[in-house]
Formats: C-alpha cells, sequence, structure tokens
C-alpha cells in the first residue's frame, strides 16, 4: 500500500460536485485583484469550465461500460490528480466522473496536483507532471489501474506537432480541436479496456 494510501489522503481529496463548485467559486474573482500570472490560469480556468460544461452536456456512457461498472461488486477508490487550468482535464474529467458514478462501489476523489506534488512524482509520464491521472485503488490500496494523462490518439496528434515543429498555440489549438470534434469519447474507449482486464466477469 503507498504511504499516501495509508495516510488516507486520497480519501480526503474532494468529491467531483465540491472540485466543481470550488472552480466556480474561482471563476468569480475579479480580474482586477490578480496577478498577471493568475490572470492567465483564470483565463484557463474559465474556458475550461466551458469545455467541462458541453462534454457533461455532449456526453453519454455507452450500455457496455454501464455494464461493466454494474459488475463492481468490492470497494475502489479512483483517485485523479488534476487542476482546472489543465485543457486535457476539461474534456477527460467529466468522462471519468460520469463512469464513477454508474457504480455505487466506486468513490472518485480529485487531489489538485500542485498541491500534491509527492503523490504526483510517483505517477510521472515520460518524467513529467502530466495531468489529469487517474488511479484506480482497492479498498486495502493495491493499485488496479491507472490512465492518463490523455488518449492515445491525443497523445499521438500532440507528438507528431511537436515533431513537425509546432510549438505552443500551435500544439494546443489541434488538439483542443480533437476533443471538441469527439475524441473525449477516447476516454471511455480506454477505461473500457482497463476495467475489462481488471474487473473479472461477476465481480
Amino acid at each position: 500500500m503507498p504511504t499516501f494510501f495509508d495516510d488516507r489522503r486520497p480519501h480526503e481529496g474532494l468529491t467531483y460536485d465540491a472540485y466543481k463548485d470550488a472552480w466556480q467559486e474561482k471563476l468569480r474573482r475579479s480580474m482586477a485583484e490578480l496577478s498577471s500570472d493568475e490572470r492567465r490560469y483564470q483565463h484557463y480556468a474559465r474556458y475550461n469550465w466551458e469545455r467541462a460544461e458541453a462534454v457533461e452536456e455532449q456526453y453519454t456512457a455507452s450500455e457496455e461500460l454501464k455494464e461493466i461498472m454494474a459488475a463492481i461488486d468490492t470497494p475502489h477508490l479512483w483517485m485523479v490528480l488534476t487542476d482546472d487550468w489543465c485543457g486535457d482535464s476539461a474534456f477527460s474529467l467529466p468522462v471519468i466522473a460520469r463512469a464513477a458514478s454508474l457504480s455505487d462501489h466506486v468513490t472518485l476523489r480529485i487531489l489538485r496536483r500542485d498541491d500534491n506534488l509527492d503523490i504526483m512524482d510517483q505517477y510521472l509520464t515520460n518524467g513529467s507532471r502530466s495531468i489529469p491521472k487517474l488511479v484506480a485503488f482497492t479498498e486495502d490500496g493495491e493499485e488496479i489501474f491507472d490512465w492518463g494523462p490523455r488518449p492515445a490518439a491525443a497523445a499521438a496528434l500532440r507528438e507528431n506537432l511537436i515533431a513537425e515543429g509546432a510549438e505552443g498555440r500551435d500544439v494546443v489549438e489541434p488538439l483542443i480541436a480533437w476533443y471538441e470534434e469527439g475524441g473525449y469519447q477516447d476516454v471511455e474507449e480506454e477505461l473500457l479496456t482497463l476495467l475489462k482486464a481488471s474487473v473479472p466477469a461477476g465481480q
């Protein structure tokens, strides 16, 4: 069992509703009171709120996902390391939250990355603190699976753009367009693959 799990830090994370409430509260801050860096992240948070709301409105869980989530009959804790300034998370977290809500045995808790860097550093992606990162645990703290920070197709798109010399917005904008065209559905598909490998029939 990881030390942080034994210390119950994931258990004390935010529910999805509490995370969204804190997100909305952040968006109510006056821009005039913020530093230039804070204003930049405030813009990211606002755009991402709109993106997450769009995914929640458009996304419908498949019957296959509903069935496999219903098959879970032992406690799971799904820990997500993320933050509201992350564009990938804006599209992925609503799908993860919807999946978790389909099982009475799955508890979803959200930890802000920068407040939990010691945990984040145990789940790096190519040495980077990339988010969102989902880690599923049993009740006893055994890792069941992990996912993130983005679907494989999105990762490949990003890598190809960078290989072609793209930087900054020339990388971000095609990624956002990919998600907006329905790429967030890949999150469910990849979760299904992980769940099929970790949830035996009848569990």
